[in-house]
């Protein structure tokens, strides 16, 4: 895909309890994402490490919220989420692989919290 043929975003929308983030794409497409979701898959080195092997899988995040949304660029945006982490960029194209490969990296930190005895809550 070439930059012109990118989706691009329209509107964000943050829902009035600040759990979930909508966002429009030109294209027509509009996915949800929970702020958990993002929280815990969060594009940050804190988070994705600098490899593979580093990646962390972030426990207790079930009720974080997302208190603001700033730009960066034109082609992202930096979420600052109530328990205080603000270090990810989520690019435009981030959004969209979030999106895409929703059952898999969902199914992946689920499975990944299970394996080291850890809660969505704690």
């Amino acid at each position: 895909m070439t930059d012109s043929t990118k989706p691009w975003p329209t509107e964000l929308r943050l829902s009035k309890d600040k759990k979930q983030l909508t966002v429009s794409f030109d294209s027509g497409e509009s996915h949800e994402y929970a702020a958990e979701y993002l929280r815990v898959c969060s594009p940050s080195a804190e988070v994705q490490g600098h490899s593979p092997s580093q990646r962390k899988t972030v426990p207790g995040k079930r009720d974080v919220g997302i208190m603001k949304i700033e730009p960066v660029g034109n082609y992202a945006v930096r979420i600052h989420f109530d328990d205080l982490h603000n270090s990810g960029i989520f690019s435009w194209d981030y959004f969209i692989k979030l999106a895409g490969e929703r059952e898999t990296l969902w199914g992946g930190y689920l499975k990944e919290l299970e394996e080291k005895g850890l809660s969505r809550d704690r």
